[in-house]
């Protein structure tokens, strides 16, 4: 016969087991693995050897064995204090009790003297609360990396503490600026995790599933709360069914672009619509069934967005979002896939000035900072005469193929010229430039001949980009981490911007003026190598990705 206590076993109980182990329930273990059997809801972290899997048995009071012969389970983070642990009933605080112990407590059922019950319950909230304190000490030790933000403006750290106080912001000088985030977010697609097991072998399994990464995820946005999301590796179905829905239900509209191919994912930019309306959407496809080069699947998006603030010039933001090819050896794909999105941006960006509005280039760019790729986005230009296709993004110390990069890189039928622009649009500025040439004669009619493109190594944009982070820790020159998994940690994931004049980070770029730009006021902290591996690398049990978030924060500069 069972003691009474142990018949009573139900949504709130502690029994001694053995003498010196405990069985709690309601205490918020974390990190504990699902035993999904008879009782899918239990977790038990206990402290065992490592052969433990081997030569352990439940206690007598569960029963035969053979009704858990079956049962699928798992043990694992295992803890000194052995806790039966259901997650839902944890308490908010430690002076709140829980609703069964308030029942019994007010005699609605059990048999039990309220002393007798008040002593028996004071006992499990102690042991309970011991643990859980003691288990959460552990996991914010283990499981977790604080990221810091990294101002580089004073009134935006002003700004952000205001906001969290909720102060009134309506001076008549805070309506004359704009400030808005950006967050980049490879979040890595389930059919594309699933098709390249290998490289999350340091993983435990449950880790990787789609309904635990997914809760993840989204709470890393909400908390994050950028303005503007650009996701890559978006999966198509989870878009349709879970991913677009839960974001709109947080202000934001979405705009989706998935590949051409059989891998169902894509990239998206999502804005709140209390902050930005939608001037233009515009898809980009590399791919290409006429030109052999581009026989990959890859996408980019390009937002025309108009700013919802009240400013004497009508002002607009052009967001992009690619993800580049990943193969290391084909850096003319890469390349040519770069030149297609920068030609779209240019058809989209252009203001009745004649300027380009401010550009934000988001994305898994396959590049390391410092490699061919990356210093054209960044200088505006790239010389690729005799460059190796397998240097191209940097991806590998020591390329396996050195052929060159040919002359040109891509087709003339692409209709993209050397300077990263539609070829009809380029022809109809030659022969705009031409006419006014034309008409300025001098009146010993000497004839003026304006040269056509030739062929040439030397590619260039017309937009000046700045990097909003450095990638590498001043202090200790190591290198920012943006993807880390069981092969590599590298940094191929960017935010490039328009920087303004008065920019602390802008960069040399095209010769083509900005009127206005983006003043970069902060920016969220990247790790090492060094640090993610002090949580497992990733994915891990609170970043649900193989790439971590970028987050920066721009000021508008009004022109």
């Amino acid at each position: 016969m069972l003691p009474r206590h142990v018949q009573r076993l139900g949504r709130d109980w502690v029994t001694h087991w053995n003498g010196s182990q405990i069985l709690a329930l309601n205490s918020p273990v974390p990190s504990c693995m699902r035993w999904a059997g008879h009782c899918p809801w239990a977790s038990f972290p206990l402290p065992v050897p490592v052969d433990f899997s081997a030569n352990w048995r439940f206690p007598p009071f569960f029963g035969p064995w053979r009704q858990f012969q079956n049962c699928n389970w798992q043990l694992d983070n295992f803890t000194q204090s052995s806790c039966f642990h259901l997650p839902n009933l944890s308490m908010k605080s430690e002076g709140e009790e829980p609703l069964s112990k308030k029942r019994r407590l007010n005699g609605q059922h059990g048999t039990s003297t309220p002393e007798e019950e008040t002593n028996f319950f004071n006992q499990k909230e102690a042991l309970c609360l011991s643990v859980a304190q003691s288990e959460e000490k552990r996991s914010n030790k283990k499981g977790t990396i604080k990221r810091h933000w990294e101002y580089f403006c004073q009134h935006s750290r002003t700004m952000k503490i205001l906001e969290n106080k909720e102060t009134d912001q309506s001076s008549t000088e805070s309506e004359a600026k704009f400030d808005f985030t950006v967050m980049s977010y490879n979040i890595l697609s389930q059919n594309l995790l699933e098709d390249n097991s290998h490289l999350y072998k340091h993983c435990r399994q449950r880790l990787l599933i789609w309904t635990y990464r997914f809760p993840n995820i989204l709470q890393e946005i909400k908390q994050l709360d950028a303005d503007v999301l650009c996701l890559q590796e978006v999966q198509e179905d989870h878009y349709r069914t879970e991913i677009k829905s839960s974001l709109e239900s947080m202000g934001y509209h979405c705009e989706y672009k998935m590949r051409t191919g059989r891998k169902p994912d894509g990239c998206a930019i999502c804005f709140k619509t209390s902050k930005f309306s939608l001037i233009s959407s515009n898809p980009v496809e590399f791919f290409r069934h006429d030109i052999p080069l581009l026989d990959r699947d890859n996408v980019g998006l390009v937002l025309l967005l108009q700013p919802r603030f009240h400013c004497k010039t009508n002002a607009a933001i052009c967001i992009a979002n690619t993800h580049l090819l990943y193969n290391p050896r084909r850096g003319d794909i890469k390349l040519t896939q770069l030149a297609m999105l920068l030609a779209e941006i240019a058809s989209v960006a252009p203001q009745k000035d004649g300027t380009f509005c401010p550009i934000i280039i988001c994305g898994d760019f396959n590049s390391v900072p410092g490699s061919p790729l990356y210093r054209f986005i960044k200088e505006g230009k790239l010389n690729y005469e005799g460059l190796a296709i397998g240097k191209v993004s940097g991806q590998e110390q020591f390329p396996r193929g050195q052929r060159i990069l040919s002359i040109p890189i891509w087709p003339k039928k692409l209709g993209i010229s050397q300077s990263c622009v539609y070829e009809i649009k380029q022809q109809q500025k030659e022969e705009n430039a031409g006419e006014k040439l034309e008409s300025a004669k001098l009146d010993n009619t000497q004839e003026i001949v304006i040269p056509s493109e030739k062929l040439s190594s030397k590619l260039q944009h017309h937009f000046k980009l700045s990097s909003v982070y450095s990638h590498y820790f001043p202090e200790t020159g190591m290198p920012e981490v943006t993807t880390c998994h069981s092969r590599s940690a590298v940094t191929v994931d960017y935010i490039f911007y328009s920087a303004a004049d008065n920019d602390t980070a802008t960069k040399p770029g095209a010769e083509d003026s900005f009127h206005g730009g983006l003043k970069l006021l902060g920016r969220l902290a990247l790790l090492t190598e060094k640090d993610l591996w002090t949580v497992n690398g990733l994915p891990n049990e609170n970043n649900s990705s193989d790439h971590l978030p970028l987050l920066a924060e721009f000021r508008l500069i009004d022109r």
